[in-house]
């Protein structure tokens, strides 16, 4: 028997697994780009592996979801159907559908959860797509749970699981730095794994391992186009307007410098390393991937790729193993940014650290050695940032340019949570614009220098879908809008005090929202936020969204 909304839910899955698709594909071309030596594979093979991943991940949500009741109803079959043909490009049907589902299910069970999402958890290029992943997975599942209708409590648990299980692999960072090594983005046991998920050979399928399509390389972009690219990602970023300037200025300079050359004039000596000072979530390493493009396209570096690191990845246990590390880790930089986030802890307790110095020197030397084919960004808090220059005048020397990163004003982070729900595809009525900004400039006007600014936003927005998924889980038939509006009680903020909340039905609370025609400012109760609004100067309408509290 099927539900009246049938339809409608079998739309939002097939929409669901092509965007999962869509996300594995992007981030092996992300990875491919951004952090080539850490893959441990060519890069063909990667994005091999990645659509391996993303098929073995939909046949472990369907299995793990579909069993959970103890059994199979024609709405399940046609969501089985549905993966299968995404994943194997073969419609199944009758005893070889039934079989190849408890082919499936045997297989799938032996697949570890962290194996199919440990490239985003070890590869940092990819852990700011972390919530868009963690979205999809709660999105499939919750589809799967409800396809015939009704959730019983079997599927309740599955559930559960399945959000246990991301919060176990995604939970936020801790301040600390560990030393645990990077581990390889696959191991091969989990591979082998992958490829006993083929349907058995009831009839002739074609033969294809598991989710791979074929490997084509994307076509090459000119550089005009990498800059045009990057030039616009640096526009569309939120706030930052001193960072904005400051890059385009620099882009500026590389154009001149270009132009000087092919027309065979002398060249101003300029040096290519940065030092971004500010607090955690200011956007820092976002622009370290903006620049290392730029500098690409202006033919500054030959790929123009980034590579990240901090203390950990720099500095060894043990004497004499300090140098050769860091010099391991300049050269997956080479042709590109190295990127060393945290860098005053190479200096912080000089006097009892050796180590840290002799990082810092072998850093010194393969900048001078390699000044064609490497830039260097060192990041972090401002005042400690000055103790790291001060330790070695042959660093200082080097890094003339300097860029401060503001912390984000309340109506900027509520601007960022919206981001978020974009990319994901959810939305933030008015009622919950206002709780989420009440919270935020709270937090904004309680912080010091540890204040987490984007990511403080993120770990919202993490909390607000995993808060949706719980509040959903029991209500069945599911409609788009359960599926997709975060309500105000899917936002919780630990460290905000309820009586900031209470006082909103006390007391009215105002927001300054800029007029997107002619920019003028104007002041709204926080009431109508999601509504329409009309700017007084120009008289144009529009949706009152975010602004900033006051």
């Amino acid at each position: 028997m099927y539900p009246a909304n049938f339809a409608d839910l079998l739309g939002e899955f097939r929409q669901a697994i092509d965007e999962c698709a869509r996300l594995y594909r992007d981030a092996a071309e992300q990875a491919v780009l951004e952090c080539p030596g850490q893959l441990g594979a060519d890069p063909a093979k990667f994005r091999l592996t990645m659509a391996d991943l993303h098929a073995g991940l939909l046949l472990k949500i369907y299995t793990s979801v579909a069993e959970a009741d103890l059994r199979w109803n024609q709405p399940e079959q046609v969501f089985a159907q549905t993966v299968f043909e995404h994943v194997w490009g073969k419609s199944l049907f009758g005893d070889e559908l039934r079989e190849t589902v408890l082919h499936v299910s045997t297989s799938s069970a032996a697949l570890k959860w962290y194996s199919l999402f440990r490239p985003f958890d070890r590869l940092p290029p990819l852990r700011e797509r972390i919530p868009e992943l963690e979205t999809l997975v709660l999105r499939i599942a919750n589809l799967v749970a409800k396809a015939d209708g009704s959730v019983t409590p079997g599927e309740t648990s599955a559930l559960q699981s399945i959000r246990q299980e991301l919060e176990c692999t995604f939970r936020p960072l801790p301040l600390e730095k560990t030393n645990e090594p990077e581990r390889p983005a696959l191991d091969s046991g989990t591979y082998q794994q992958l490829q006993s998920l083929e349907p058995p050979k009831l009839v002739p399928i074609e033969d294809r391992p598991l989710g791979r399509q074929p490997a084509e390389p994307p076509p090459k972009k000119s550089q005009q186009q990498i800059l045009d690219e990057a030039l616009a990602e640096l526009d569309g970023l939120i706030g930052l307007a001193n960072i904005k300037n400051e890059v385009r200025t620099l882009s500026n300079f590389l154009r001149m410098q270009r132009e000087r050359k092919a027309a065979g004039l002398p060249l101003t000596p300029v040096s290519l390393h940065l030092v971004f000072r500010g607090n955690p979530g200011t956007g820092k390493t976002t622009v370290a991937r903006i620049v290392g493009h730029i500098y690409a396209a202006m033919g500054a570096l030959k790929k123009g790729h980034l590579v990240e690191t901090d203390r950990s990845g720099l500095v060894a246990e043990y004497a004499g193993q300090t140098a050769p590390k860091t010099n391991k880790k300049v050269d997956e930089a080479l042709d590109g940014i190295l990127f060393i986030d945290e860098a005053y802890s190479l200096v912080a307790d000089a006097k009892e650290d050796p180590y840290g110095q002799e990082a810092v020197q072998a850093l010194v030397k393969r900048i001078e050695d390699d000044r064609q084919k490497l830039a260097v960004i060192i990041a972090g808090y401002s005042e400690p940032m000055d103790a790291l220059l001060e330790c070695n005048p042959g660093l200082s020397s080097r890094f003339a340019t300097q860029m401060t990163f503001p912390d984000y004003s309340p109506g900027e982070l509520g601007r960022i949570f919206q981001v978020f729900c974009d990319k994901n595809h959810y939305q933030a009525p008015g009622a919950t614009q206002a709780k989420l900004l009440l919270g935020l400039k709270y937090l904004f006007d309680q912080r010091d220098e540890h204040f987490g600014n984007a990511r403080l936003v993120r770990n919202v927005f993490e909390r607000a879908i995993r808060r949706l998924a719980n509040r959903i889980a029991g209500i069945a038939p599911l409609t788009h809008e359960l599926l997709t509006v975060l309500e105000p009680a899917d936002i919780e903020m630990p460290d905000v005090p309820t009586s900031v909340w209470d006082t909103a039905g006390q007391e009215p609370h105002k927001v300054t929202i800029a007029c997107p025609g002619c920019a003028a400012e104007s002041k709204l109760a926080m009431e109508h936020l999601g509504r329409k609004a009309k700017c007084k100067k120009c008289g144009e309408s529009f949706v009152a969204a975010w602004g900033e509290p006051l």
